[in-house]
């Protein structure tokens, strides 16, 4: 089966570090051209991934060699793009937050189902198997009926000019790690969750929120605390609870493919265990489950929607 054609539409951090990357190295992919307003960014990349460097970001949707587009865009920017690809034809992974604005997701999500393209957002985290392995547990019952849903998402600060300082371009705590905690407790609870309470504080002279905190209620009563921010000492985890004991996962979002993740399981009034996992790529496989959506024509997860809606009540809820 041939390759998957894909441009890139911007030079972005996270695809100079990975995405691109992967595409590369994917057999089911083949990166064919790349974008940037600054051709000599695009060229200068281009050289080094064999493909064809285009200067602005439309030129990449006009190509026939192009079948689907990855958007490593700043937040703000994603909606217009991703529409534009989408009118042109092209299936589409973007970066997260799929937009800033609920009801302009809706109508993306509408669109590609319209279409029979594929649009997936990309949360690299949803495609590592520590998370199937937590999921299994839970089923055995290994914390007994579930009560309280804790994650964590926080990370050092930026350089002063970085573009998650800028409100234009959709900067912001929320947008940037907030996402994640919110996304795993759709993961493991479903699309049932109730903005309880939320607070989004702004570090000393800046123009975005650099941390928050978020509560949820679930349908069936579990409990979810949520801490985020930009400025904190790095924190990736969850932990889940129940009436028999706990299950904790660190490094739950960002884990590196070498990585052996541990769950630690704490039975209630037992001996703890520490369940060591085999290494896993969760970009690899994101690159995989892309694909697979692109040639199944995959209709848009339902879970970009409930996303999007927790992230405009947080926004609400914080004032």
């Amino acid at each position: 089966m041939k390759p998957v054609r894909m441009g890139v539409l911007g030079c972005a951090d996270i695809a100079l570090r990975r995405m691109l990357p992967a595409m590369a190295a994917s057999p089911h992919t083949e990166v064919t051209a790349v974008a940037s307003r600054d051709g000599v960014t695009a060229t200068a990349v281009a050289r080094e991934y064999g493909c064809r460097a285009v200067r602005g970001y439309a030129g990449i949707l006009e190509r026939e060699d192009v079948d689907a587009v990855y958007v490593p865009l700043p937040a703000a920017l994603h909606a217009d793009w991703v529409e534009a690809a989408l009118r042109a034809g092209k299936h589409v992974l973007a970066e997260k937050p799929l937009t800033t604005d609920a009801a302009r997701t809706a109508e993306l999500v509408e669109l590609a189902r319209g279409q029979g393209l594929a649009l997936m957002e990309n949360l690299l985290f949803l495609h590592h198997h520590q998370h199937a392995r937590v999921d299994r547990l839970l089923a055995e019952g290994a914390v007994g009926r579930l009560t309280s849903l804790h994650a964590a998402f926080c990370v050092p600060g930026f350089r002063a000019n970085d573009i998650r300082y800028r409100p234009d371009l959709g900067g912001g705590a929320l947008w940037d790690v907030g996402v994640y905690p919110l996304r795993v407790a759709v993961r493991f609870l479903g699309p049932d969750l109730e903005v309880a309470g939320a607070i989004l504080t702004r570090g000393p002279d800046r123009e975005v929120d650099t941390a928050g905190a978020v509560l949820l209620r679930a349908a069936d009563g579990v409990a979810v605390q949520l801490t985020f921010g930009v400025e904190h000492t790095y924190r990736s985890a969850y932990e889940l609870r129940g009436g028999n004991g706990e299950l904790a996962l660190d490094r739950a979002f960002t884990p590196p493919a070498d990585h052996r993740p541990v769950l630690r399981l704490r039975p209630q009034g037992g001996a703890g265990q520490d369940i060591l996992l085999e290494p896993d790529d969760q970009v690899a496989n994101t690159v995989t489950a892309f694909v697979e959506a692109v040639r199944t024509r995959a209709a848009p997860a339902k879970e970009i929607l409930v996303l999007a809606r927790l992230l405009e009540e947080v926004r609400h809820a914080a004032g």
